[in-house]
């Protein structure tokens, strides 16, 4: 039988002791293959952030937001590339306001283009086979059952909706149209005309809170005051070639400009569109509070892309830390438990518990289709309270806080 060279027994005996289930992981396996995945790239980027105020008034949808309360309303940041500060800046501007009332929530957006063009008549077509406008929405911020909308220059929208994000499985709804969603363009220049120079277009939309509320899973819909929720921004721009009068688009790749960026392109990663804080004061007074989740709902979608790389790797989803190439103490703060992990039927749940600012002990779980939820730590009973006690220790203050992986040099 071969000894290993540099390989310490002792590290196999603590590795044990570290709870790292199953015989320590050979030579070969010292590596997870893809590490954190795509997540390295996506949490480099902070999700945006903005608060939207409640309109004062009535709100006509003519795709001019003239009334007094889109010109309180601040601006959102100037849209960048979804991939991030990686990639060039988009050629032409486009920013845009969110406000609210009780029946509707309202968007608008200015956007640069110096040949307006579109073609797609037909509701529900597929309008990002042409440059549109797109809005993206998850009210509870669980990653799941979220909704779309889309328009071209021609006011031609598509509404649908996905159980879940594209990559986790199967989930479209497609068309899902939301009774009374209005919309309207305005054109600063000429449609479909490049003989001339235009300004560029800008859309305004209200979505209906009555239609919203099968996305909410039992949030207020309308929001309250403070409420937050999950929304993403993003523009299509297509390049095109002038030929006979008419914009025709090039073959290629689209750029994808956006208000929060995800780091890399696709739009449908709900955990990194940006957090809209609801005010019942009017436009441009609150300033946004940070949600007390977001550190530990980003370590658990950090879980959720490193099991996606240990899934590729091993054909199973990890039951441990230590098999993800993690300290077991990872995620324990003053504030949080140390992340667990368990095998369920359909992959596994990961779970950190929470002391919120408020006193109230919550606790956040994520499962291997990247929904991401939160329940009371008081239905957990006794090992509610003792994950808690364990989570005020500091990290590393003892053996069984240490996971050993053999290393062989």
């Amino acid at each position: 039988m071969n000894v290993p060279g540099r390989t310490c027994l002792i590290c196999m005996a603590l590795a044990a002791l570290a709870g790292c289930a199953g015989p320590a992981p050979t030579p070969k396996e010292q590596i997870l293959r893809g590490g954190n995945g795509k997540w390295d790239q996506m949490s480099s980027i902070r999700p945006r952030r903005y608060v939207a105020g409640r309109a004062q008034g009535n709100i006509s949808i003519d795709g001019k937001a003239n009334e007094p309360s889109w010109k309180m309303a601040r601006w959102t940041d100037y849209f960048v590339d979804i991939s991030g500060d990686i990639a060039p800046k988009p050629s032409f501007r486009t920013r845009a306001k969110i406000i609210w009332d009780d029946q509707f929530l309202y968007v608008y957006a200015e956007m640069e283009e110096p040949h307006v063009w579109a073609t797609l008549t037909k509701k529900n077509s597929r309008i990002f086979d042409e440059n549109d406008f797109e809005v993206f929405i998850d009210p509870n911020g669980d990653n799941h059952n979220y909704y779309e909308f889309e328009m071209n220059a021609l006011n031609t929208i598509w509404e649908l909706a996905l159980t879940r994000p594209y990559w986790d499985g199967p989930g479209l709804r497609n068309p899902e149209n939301l009774d009374g969603t209005a919309s309207a363009v305005r054109v600063r220049g000429t449609l479909n005309d490049p003989s001339d120079t235009d300004e560029g277009w800008s859309v305004e939309i209200a979505i209906p809170m009555k239609g919203l509320r099968r996305y909410t899973d039992g949030q207020p819909c309308p929001p309250k005051n403070a409420d937050q929720w999950r929304l993403g921004f993003s523009r299509v721009q297509w390049p095109v070639k002038i030929v006979d009068g008419k914009a025709h688009r090039l073959p290629g790749r689209e750029d994808n400009w956006v208000w929060s960026p995800v780091g890399i392109v696709n739009m449908h990663r709900p955990e990194r569109w940006g957090y809209v804080q609801f005010s019942t004061s009017p436009p441009g007074r609150d300033r946004f509070n940070p949600d007390p989740t977001e550190a530990a709902r980003e370590l658990l979608m950090g879980i959720y892309h490193r099991q996606r790389s240990y899934h590729a790797q091993y054909r199973r989803f990890a039951t441990s830390l230590c098999e993800l190439r993690l300290p077991n103490d990872y995620g324990k703060t003053w504030r949080s438990s140390a992340i667990s992990i368990r095998a369920t039927k359909s992959g596994y749940e990961a779970t950190t518990t929470l002391d919120t600012p408020t006193g109230e002990e919550i606790k956040l779980h994520v499962r291997q289709d990247s929904r991401l939820w939160t329940t009371s730590a008081a239905s957990g009973g006794a090992s509610a309270q003792s994950s808690r006690r364990r989570s005020t220790a500091p990290p590393g203050g003892n053996r069984s806080n240490i996971c050993v992986i053999r290393l062989d040099r």
